[in-house]
C-alpha cells in the first residue's frame, strides 16, 4: 500500500556527487517551479555550457531565472516557451532550441499536471495524458537526433529522464485505454487518468531505451518517481473528497511528503550518475548506477514498478500509437 511513498535507496548529495558539467547542454521541461526549478538550480551550480528551462508562464520564468542566478551567478540559463497541451507549440519550442544549439546532453521531462478536471488538449487528447505523455513524446522525438549525435562525442553521458510517479499503480486495469485517449475521459476518476499518464511515462522510457540500444546508440533513457513532493501539483487536491483531510494529517505528522530539494534528487541522480553495463538493475554491481530503461524510486531504487509498467508489448503499442498521432508535427 505504501510502495514508493517513503524515501530510501542510496545517499545522494547534488553538491558533491554531481561532477563537472562543462560543455554540457541541458533541457528541463517545467523548470520554472517545484522540483523542475530545483533540478535546474542544482545543475547550474556545476558549470554546464547552457541550461534551458521550459514552461508556459513567463512571469514564473522570470522569477525562476532570478533564483537560479542567485545560486549560480555565472550560469547561462534560457527560458523557452513550451505549452505541452499544444503540439504546434512543442514544435516551435524545439525549432527555437535547435536554432541555438547543436548538442543536447541531458533532457529531463519534468513538466506535468495532476488531478485536473476532465478536459482535452488543443489536439483533443485527455488533458493529463496529452500533457504528461503526448507532448513530451513529440518533444523527445524531435530532439532525439541531436541527443544521438551528442552521444557520439568523446566523454559524453547523454540522458533522457522521464519524471513518472508511483501514481502509475492506479492506472486503469488495462493500463492504457487507447479507445478513449482522444476524449476527456470524463467517466474516469481524475486519479485514474493521472495514473494512466504516469504509466505512459514509464513505458515510454522503457521502449525508448530499447530502440536506442538496438541502434547501438549510447543514449540512456530512464523513468523515475521523485517521491511524494509537496509542490504546486497538490494545489488542485483541496477540492478532492476525503483527500484534503488525509493530506492535512500527512502534513502534520510529516509521514512522507518531501520538499523540492529532496524531490529533485532522484532525477538529478538519474541525469548525472555513472551508468551500468549490467542490465539487471537490482543486482549488487548495478547499485547506485543508472541502467538503461529502468524505473527508479528515491534514490536509485530499481525494480519496483507495477506489472503494467514492465509490459514490453504495451510499451511497444503505446510508442507506435503515439508516433502515429504526432507524425504531422515532425520537423
Amino acid at each position: 500500500m505504501f510502495y514508493g511513498l517513503f524515501n530510501g535507496g542510496i545517499t545522494f548529495d547534488p553538491e558533491t556527487d554531481i561532477k563537472d558539467l562543462s560543455e554540457k547542454v541541458i533541457f528541463v521541461t517545467g523548470g520554472t517551479s517545484g522540483i523542475g526549478l530545483q533540478t535546474a538550480l542544482e545543475l547550474a551550480r556545476h558549470n554546464p555550457s547552457h541550461i534551458y528551462i521550459s514552461g508556459r508562464n513567463k512571469t514564473s520564468a522570470e522569477s525562476a531565472l532570478k533564483i537560479i542566478h542567485s545560486a549560480a551567478p555565472s550560469a547561462k540559463v534560457t527560458f523557452l516557451t513550451c505549452d505541452l497541451t499544444d503540439l504546434h507549440d512543442v514544435t516551435s519550442c524545439v525549432r527555437e532550441f535547435l536554432r541555438r544549439e547543436k548538442r543536447l546532453d541531458i533532457l529531463i521531462l519534468n513538466a506535468g499536471i495532476m488531478a485536473s478536471p476532465a478536459a482535452t488538449t488543443k489536439q483533443g487528447y485527455e488533458i493529463q495524458f496529452g500533457t504528461n505523455h503526448v507532448g513530451h513524446f513529440l518533444l523527445t522525438k524531435l530532439l532525439l537526433p541531436t541527443l544521438e549525435e551528442t552521444a557520439k562525442l568523446p566523454d559524453s553521458r547523454v540522458r533522457v529522464v522521464s519524471v513518472a510517479s508511483v501514481g502509475h499503480l492506479i492506472a486503469p486495469d488495462q493500463g492504457i485505454v487507447f479507445s478513449e485517449l482522444r476524449t476527456d475521459m470524463c467517466n474516469w476518476h481524475t486519479f485514474r487518468r493521472y495514473g494512466q499518464s504516469k504509466l505512459a511515462n514509464i513505458l515510454f522510457a522503457r521502449h525508448l531505451a530499447e530502440l536506442v540500444d538496438k541502434k547501438g546508440s549510447k543514449v540512456i533513457a530512464v523513468s523515475i518517481h521523485p517521491g511524494v513532493v509537496d509542490t504546486g501539483l497538490y494545489k488542485s487536491v483541496e477540492k478532492w473528497y476525503i483527500v484534503p483531510e488525509i493530506l492535512k494529517i500527512v502534513r502534520r505528522i510529516k509521514l512522507y511528503l518531501v520538499d523540492s530539494n529532496t524531490g529533485a534528487k532522484t532525477q538529478l541522480w538519474a541525469a548525472t550518475a555513472e551508468s551500468s553495463t549490467v542490465k539487471d538493475a537490482t543486482s549488487e554491481s548495478a547499485k547506485g548506477k543508472v541502467v538503461n530503461g529502468e524505473y527508479y524510486t528515491p534514490v536509485a531504487q530499481a525494480g519496483e514498478g507495477g506489472k503494467s509498467s514492465q509490459d514490453k508489448e504495451l510499451a511497444r503499442k503505446l510508442w507506435e500509437w503515439t508516433e502515429e498521432e504526432v507524425k504531422d508535427y515532425i520537423l
